[in-house]
């Protein structure tokens, strides 16, 4: 199960993003569907993964397109609720020549999906074998469904995107945490830009009460730390076209591999796999690869 956000992105790349007060002119523009849950939830789908999607979305346009989207990829929809007053949530992306972005999201519905909506999902979160959840949402939704799973037996993994701060009470229901490099210094205050300082951040947060900590580092690969083992698994090496969605690949990728009962140091493996192909291409969910893309 996917608890998250469903955006659509308006994207623009050129060659360099624009300074504050700087117009940038020579861009190439898509819409496509977004959302870091709604991405996680079609890379799990894309990858074998059965996967309900929980979220909210506007009486609009893009809020249809976008579960016509989830429908197609086989995900089940039952629990995408509509709010009536507040519309669709949007993301403005600006891509430059080197594939690194800035996002700006005006979240609409997803900061109205709330622990009520989560109880209405209770049964479905309780038979599930793995939650997965992200911070484009209300952090108290996001605590609610912890809990539920927790409760249960079930495993909690967070992706702690955006960077915020995390509440005990939360930490203590994670079963794995996968930041990138920015959001382990927000949870750590450890700087990190190499292997030995995302080990130190690992340890940090690893302390807060989370038995497995994933940090993933771009071209550098990921670090794992499973209770007193530490996993070095490195990155695919590709020319990247477009960053965006790349850590929502591999999350969704990384919770499938541990559904189908690999390794985790595996499960890391594939989803850097997943993740390097989707840097490839343009886009969000259009850039995100099929299972047979990885085999």
């Amino acid at each position: 199960m996917v608890i998250g956000s469903s955006n659509t992105d308006m994207v623009i790349k050129s060659d360099k993003l624009p300074a504050p007060g700087e117009t940038v002119i020579g861009g190439t523009f898509m819409m496509n569907p977004g959302g870091k849950g709604a991405n996680q939830a079609v890379a799990a789908a894309r990858m074998g993964g059965n996967v309900t999607f929980v979220s909210k979305i506007g009486n609009d346009l893009f809020g249809k397109q976008s579960v016509e989207g989830y429908i197609a990829e086989g995900i089940k929809t039952d629990y995408i609720f509509t709010d009536t007053g507040n519309p669709s949530g949007i993301a403005l992306i600006s891509v430059d020549a080197k594939g690194e972005n800035c996002i700006v999201v005006a979240p609409g519905a997803n900061a109205t999906l709330s622990p009520d909506d989560i109880s209405m999902a209770k049964a479905e979160i309780e038979s599930s074998e793995l939650l997965l959840m992200q911070l484009e949402i209300p952090m108290e939704t996001v605590e609610y469904a912890a809990e539920i799973a927790y409760s249960k037996g079930i495993r909690v993994i967070l992706n702690p995107a955006p960077a915020q701060t995390l509440s005990s009470k939360l930490l203590t229901c994670l079963y794995m945490i996968i930041p990138n490099k920015t959001e382990a210094e927000m949870l750590s205050g450890i700087k990190v830009t190499d292997w030995e300082s995302a080990k130190n951040a690992a340890d940090v947060i690893s302390e807060k009460g989370v038995e497995i900590v994933v940090i993933t580092l771009g071209s550098q690969g990921a670090l794992i730390k499973d209770g007193e083992l530490y996993h070095r698994i490195d990155a695919v090496p590709v020319e990247a076209v477009d960053t965006t969605a790349a850590g929502d690949t591999f999350c969704g990728s990384l919770c499938v591999g541990l559904t189908d009962g690999m390794t985790i140091p595996d499960s890391v493996r594939f989803a850097c796999k997943a993740s390097a192909i989707s840097v490839t291409r343009m886009g969000a969910q259009s850039s995100i690869p099929y299972r047979k893309e990885i085999q």
